[in-house]
């Protein structure tokens, strides 16, 4: 047995995500997936990107099993969605005259999330911000995010490393 240091998740159509010899149910923006992606279309980027932190609710969780960094979400922290601001797509403290999605949030969908870096380098106002893995349990559309249930997304954490993309068509 080699284990494959590089191996992708793969999100191949809009409701199963493929890594290893896993297969999980998910679902994708309620618009499907992209390579146009555009603020608040509803989308899903395609393509093939590296993973960010992981965010995890620790009034509600514990510290998820992970080789990646994980960060406890606090009240204050917020992703910047402004195309009028130069943190567009960044995590920032939380003000009021920047628009942005709330990371502490009264539901349950960002208990766990792992970032997606999509325009994150080199970021495209405009481009589309805020593309993570998060929680689901309805399997309802997303706004362009890629939600799996709280089981699947544990052993998925379990199972990938710094090194791991994801691979969206």
């Amino acid at each position: 047995f080699i284990y494959n240091q590089d191996m992708t998740i793969i999100v191949k159509n809009k409701e199963t995500l493929i890594f290893e010899d896993f297969i999980f149910k998910c679902c994708v923006g309620k618009n499907g997936t992209t390579n146009k992606k555009i603020e608040g279309d509803m989308k899903t980027p395609k393509g093939l990107f590296s993973l960010g932190n992981v965010y995890y609710r620790k009034d509600r969780n514990s510290k998820p099993v992970t080789k990646l960094k994980t960060i406890p979400i606090n009240k204050k922290m917020v992703w910047c969605n402004d195309i009028r601001s130069k943190n567009y797509n960044k995590l920032i403290k939380a003000d009021n005259k920047i628009k942005h999605e709330k990371m502490y949030r009264k539901d349950y969908k960002y208990d766990y999330i792992i970032t997606i870096n999509y325009n994150t380098k080199n970021t495209k106002i405009g481009k589309g911000s805020a593309i993570f893995i998060h929680l689901s349990k309805n399997f309802k559309k997303t706004a362009g995010c890629v939600a799996l249930n709280k089981k699947d997304l544990l052993i998925l954490l379990k199972l990938i490393n710094r090194k791991t993309k994801i691979r969206i068509f």
